[in-house]
């Protein structure tokens, strides 16, 4: 599989955060998933629910600079001026969150990629940076949204972020992992979403038999209330998982 190499970075140093600026909704990339959203909601059943994956304004952010760790030092050594370059991140996207929803879209999924975790950030760092300027991007879909909250990574920040007005009853993280809330725990800790997860990408989902991975479903089954639990996996599946553990998925429904 072929990967896109990005060879330019619009912030390499700690002034060029003031040179983004909010973007308007006509601008090539925005406005056609616009179109794409639309076109999706023409051509589909309406009670099919249709999302669209936007990611929070520092996650926008760390995607500007070569390496992760230069936005950590940026935060802590310009603070200010990476505040700017959030301001109109999340104008931005605020405005593209509300228009999806004009385009037909019933919602967002709103993903945190690798910023929500002790792994990047302090959790008072993420109040500060990722907390203020998440909850006005997805407030804007609307209170009538369908909403998912996407907390990735390892060490992630979920019982924290589940605590606040993220406009959304449905969670999805990665259980599997051990530094993370596992299923059963968050089903009594969290009695107000509805969780999305049980499937181990990274574990039997890849390397288990059809089989074997119709048992695991079977005992998901059996664990959890299916108004509580909505099968998927933690993260983005690997292209390699073959299409039979898919099928055997499916069939155990």
């Amino acid at each position: 599989l072929q990967k896109h190499v990005k060879k330019d970075f619009p912030v390499t140093r700690p002034e060029a955060w003031l040179k983004i600026k909010a973007l308007p909704l006509t601008s090539p990339v925005l406005d056609e998933h616009l179109k794409t959203v639309s076109l999706i909601r023409k051509g589909s059943d309406k009670e099919l629910p249709l999302l669209m994956t936007i990611f929070t304004p520092l996650s926008v952010a760390g995607r500007l600079v070569p390496e992760h760790q230069m936005l950590v030092d940026h935060l802590e050594s310009h603070p200010e001026l990476v505040k700017e370059a959030l301001v109109a991140i999340t104008d931005t996207f605020a405005r593209f969150a509300s228009e999806l929803r004009n385009a037909g879209a019933d919602g967002i999924f709103y993903a945190t990629t690798h910023w929500a975790s002790s792994d990047k950030l302090t959790w008072e760092q993420y109040e500060r940076f990722g907390l203020k300027y998440d909850l006005p991007v997805i407030q804007a879909a609307g209170e009538d949204a369908m909403n998912i909250l996407h907390v990735c990574s390892t060490n992630n920040y979920m019982r924290k972020l589940a605590e606040h007005d993220y406009k959304a009853r449905m969670i999805n993280w990665d259980d599997s992992h051990p530094t993370n809330l596992p299923l059963d725990r968050a089903a009594e800790e969290l009695p107000d979403w509805t969780l999305i997860g049980g499937i181990d990408h990274e574990g039997w989902l890849r390397h288990s038999t059809p089989q074997e991975i119709a048992f695991q479903i079977q005992r998901l089954k059996s664990r959890f209330e299916p108004n509580r639990l909505i099968l998927g996996p933690g993260c983005a599946v690997d292209p390699s998982v073959p299409m039979d553990a898919y099928r055997a998925i499916r069939e155990t429904l």
